[in-house]
């Protein structure tokens, strides 16, 4: 089990995808969750593989189509959760959430074509609120500590720094109460089914 710590607070509602916007761009961005089908997941190779290698951090997403669809396979699994950010036909972003442990390790990633319009507060509140909705109990993720406006965005949504100890920051935010709370109030029971496991930033 991981040390890692996390808010005492429940984190506030996110909205529950599908949702709709207009970003900073003038752009209608609708933020939905992957659903597994074939043409979903070719627009996400096509975004990946045209993802600027400067926005990689930690290795991903991999360089090359081969490595591009075996790392999506991974992410895509039954077990993690995932939300796109559709601009009409094409993929502007993608987010999600891998099972580790007790808790899920997040990752966004927007194509540099779509970045500083809005899209990833979009994109992360909206990954955020499919979780609370699968009843995910804790979300962490990692980010390069000079990654200041990354580092203010998480931190407006509610993370809060667990492990500063390295270049990297990690940061934590509890999205529904633990197991334990909920014996104190039956009304929210439901979140006992779905335990949390977690990894990918």
């Amino acid at each position: 089990m991981s040390d890692r710590r996390y808010p005492d607070a429940v984190a506030d509602e996110f909205p529950v995808p599908p949702t709709e916007f207009t970003d900073r761009e003038e752009r209608t961005v609708e933020i939905r969750p992957y659903e597994g089908t074939d043409e979903e997941y070719e627009s996400l190779v096509e975004m990946y593989d045209a993802f600027d290698p400067a926005d990689r951090a930690q290795g991903i997403p991999p360089g090359g189509e081969k490595r591009i669809r075996e790392w999506l396979d991974a992410i895509l699994a039954d077990d993690c959760l995932n939300v796109i950010a559709w601009c009409g036909d094409d993929v502007a972003g993608h987010a999600t959430l891998v099972p580790d442990g007790d808790a899920y390790e997040l990752a966004i990633f927007v194509h540099q074509e779509y970045q500083r319009a809005g899209i990833g507060t979009h994109l992360i509140r909206g990954l955020l609120g499919h979780g609370q909705s699968e009843s995910i109990r804790k979300v962490w993720l990692t980010v390069e500590r000079w990654n200041r406006a990354a580092v203010s965005l998480y931190k407006k949504i509610g993370f809060e720094t667990s492990d500063a100890e390295s270049f990297e920051l990690e940061m934590g935010l509890r999205l529904n109460p633990d197991a334990d709370e909920e014996g104190d109030a039956d009304e929210e029971g439901d979140a006992d089914e779905s335990e949390g496991d977690g990894g990918t930033a």
